[in-house]
């Protein structure tokens, strides 16, 4: 198997839904590592690295989020794994 990086930009309501809580214990669920955090605009961006298939799980989870979120948009960027991320954790 192949490991991956994915860079997501998740757009909708998912600040203040515990999108990024949820997240987290989804990647740590996954054992994949990277990061999750708010952004000014009130869109959500995300890095997850791990196997290929764990990561498109993740992706596919990040598309409809927790129960209270709305996403109506995820870009994703795949990028080559890089394995300078250690744990997942969830930024402010």
């Amino acid at each position: 198997m192949s490991k991956v990086r994915a860079e997501l930009k998740i757009r909708g309501r998912v600040q203040g839904v515990f999108y990024r809580q949820s997240t987290k214990q989804t990647a740590v669920r996954l054992s994949l590592t990277g990061w999750v955090r708010n952004c000014p605009d009130g869109s959500v961006e995300a890095v997850f690295e791990g196997e290929k298939s764990t990561v498109d799980q993740a992706v596919e989870w990040c598309r409809q989020g927790p129960p209270a979120a709305r996403v109506t948009d995820v870009v994703v960027n795949w990028k080559d794994f890089d394995g300078e991320l250690n744990g997942f954790e969830a930024r402010s």
